[in-house]
């Protein structure tokens, strides 16, 4: 028999105390767990954190080497909504995130994408149908239905979208929201028709109205998305229906850091300790009913060990019993990453992305990036005609953003872009949500070319070029991931972002802000590979007016 001992002061939050206590760990699972008298080590014992919400593919990794990073900040298991690589593969590449996973104990638990494509007004690579969905949720390693972006169509009782809510209330699994701004009457029917979670608010009184009708939220802090400071206040208003996530998670922020370090903002801003663990560590396991142990006995040992309840430094953290990550330092082992894709289309040339304009002058929309936010406002300028062309506007900071799509050959589509501030050169990504075509943005049509072409020579990747050269991160795993070793891509990825950086642009995360420039589902303007799209009204709508 496989027996382990472990002692110090244990964190029972079920309970709301902490006392010395000896953990008793046998063939992977507590056996015991025995207050004790006397000194014990000084550390503190409590279970492991989780990701309620993440797109793990937003990491840039693979499963098994997301989890090598995560395990390092006492992060056990996630909630893993695979949307982005479905988008590109469909079914198949829900199965190799599912396959891949199985490669770590790594607690990596995968919902049934329920919007794939997310509209209809964007060119994904493939679909997953209600037909597809059910089959989905009928595996034992599919824990829920993926976030239901398609809110107006479960307001207007769309067939396909209630089949899919249908299909996971059948088998008792969770449905996951997504319903930025909804409030009131519409708020209130979206969470009736079975609707359990949202991570969307960006309001205090967002979350408040969705409460009032028995939803869960996620408090949200991405590389992109930002929303702690707004909703931290629900840890001491409803502790019992909050949870935190990260949503998407760059591979350089996570090396920083994950889970822990919302529980030490959180414990800095003065919320009770228990309260906050059961957002990290309680709540998500058991509603998404995760086989994750919460130091039970009979449980699995999933657990970690930290310095102190102040610092919250992760000293250890253990899955099944087996330390998975000590003093820092990963113990998890890499393993083999066999690449799929989608990738069809041709390399650009600079007629490709001209927006040709007659007279003097033109009033075109322009979307406004905001820093920590995917919503965006919709603004207007009056650009003035060259050649009989529209140009970047580095004065007024109003450049050029095109979306080929890399499925097939099609008319590229441009637009304007407003807080990206780069001086000169461009950037280039093939993770732009959720249909993940080419996006770029940049100053000059030739290294706007340049940058897309370099990312459909190696079939996806994240580029930043200029006149004095071009720099590439690959991602042949569906143009979204990378085959390689996570603290390698982390690396590379932040080499690439202080490039982005060097041409000028001043916001903290800017290949991610780009990824979420064609996500048509959060509003006011975004562009799709079909042309510039209004969220609002959710139809397309010229760039010039």
């Amino acid at each position: 028999m496989n027996r382990l001992k472990i002692s110090g002061h244990f964190v029972d939050i079920s309970r709301r105390m902490t006392y010395p206590a000896e953990l008793t760990i046998e063939n992977g699972c507590i056996s015991q767990v025995a207050p004790i008298e006397g000194d014990v080590p000084s550390r503190y014992i409590l279970p492991g954190f989780i990701d309620a919400h993440v797109h793990i593919e937003s990491a840039m990794l693979v499963p098994s080497e997301f989890a090598r990073l995560a395990v390092v900040h006492g992060t056990v298991g996630t909630i893993s909504d695979p949307h982005e690589i479905a988008n590109v593969l469909g079914v198949e590449g829900v199965t190799y995130m599912l396959e891949n996973g199985k490669q770590t104990p790594f607690k990596c638990c995968f919902g049934a994408p329920s919007c794939v494509p997310a509209t209809i007004f964007e060119t994904a690579g493939a679909a997953i149908d209600a037909e597809d969905v059910a089959a989905l949720l009928q595996r034992p390693d599919i824990y829920y239905l993926s976030e239901m972006m398609n809110y107006p169509g479960v307001l207007q009782q769309d067939t396909a979208v209630m089949a899919k809510i249908a299909a996971a209330k059948a088998i008792g699994k969770p449905v996951d929201g997504h319903a930025p701004g909804l409030r009131g009457k519409e708020a209130a029917a979206y969470i009736a028709a079975g609707i359990s979670t949202d991570h969307e608010c960006f309001t205090l009184e967002e979350a408040l109205d969705k409460l009032q009708h028995g939803m869960h939220i996620l408090i949200r802090e991405g590389s992109a998305a930002r929303n702690f400071e707004a909703l931290a206040p629900l840890l001491q208003s409803h502790p019992q229906q909050v949870m935190f996530c990260s949503d998407d998670k760059h591979p350089d922020n996570l090396v920083e850091g994950h889970i822990n370090l919302l529980v030490k903002r959180a414990l800095a801003k003065g919320f009770d300790l228990y309260n906050i663990l059961l957002a990290a560590c309680i709540n998500p396991v058991k509603h998404y009913m995760m086989p994750v142990g919460l130091l039970q006995p009979g449980d699995p040992a999933d657990f970690i060990i930290v310095d102190d309840l102040e610092n919250f430094n992760v000293l250890e953290t253990y899955i099944n019993g087996i330390r998975v990550a000590a003093v820092g330092k990963t113990l998890l082992p890499s393993t083999p990453i066999i690449p799929v894709n989608h990738f069809h289309c041709r390399p650009k040339t600079t007629e490709d992305i001209r927006i040709p304009a007659s007279g003097t002058t033109a009033a075109v929309q322009v979307i406004e990036a905001l820093e920590g936010q995917l919503i965006t406002n919709s603004l207007q300028a009056t650009m003035i005609v060259q050649n009989g062309a529209l140009h970047s506007d580095t004065v007024n900071d109003i450049l050029k953003v095109v979306v080929v799509n890399r499925y097939t050959e099609a008319p590229v589509a441009k637009g304007f872009i407003r807080n990206f501030g780069l001086k000169y050169g461009a950037i280039a990504s093939t993770v732009a949500h959720d249909s993940h075509n080419i996006i770029a943005v940049g100053v000059e049509d030739e290294n706007i070319c340049e940058a897309i072409n370099q990312l459909i020579q190696c079939q996806g990747g994240i580029c930043v070029t200029s006149d004095s050269g071009s720099e590439v991160l690959p991602l042949p795993v569906a143009g979204l991931m990378s085959a390689e070793d996570g603290y390698l891509t982390a690396q590379r990825y932040s080499t690439l972002d202080k490039a982005a950086k060097a041409l000028g642009s001043t916001l903290d995360a800017p290949f991610m802000t780009l990824s979420f420039m064609a996500l048509l589902v959060i509003p006011h303007l975004k562009l799709s590979d079909k042309g510039l799209f209004n969220g609002d009204t959710f139809t397309f709508t010229p760039l010039i007016a």
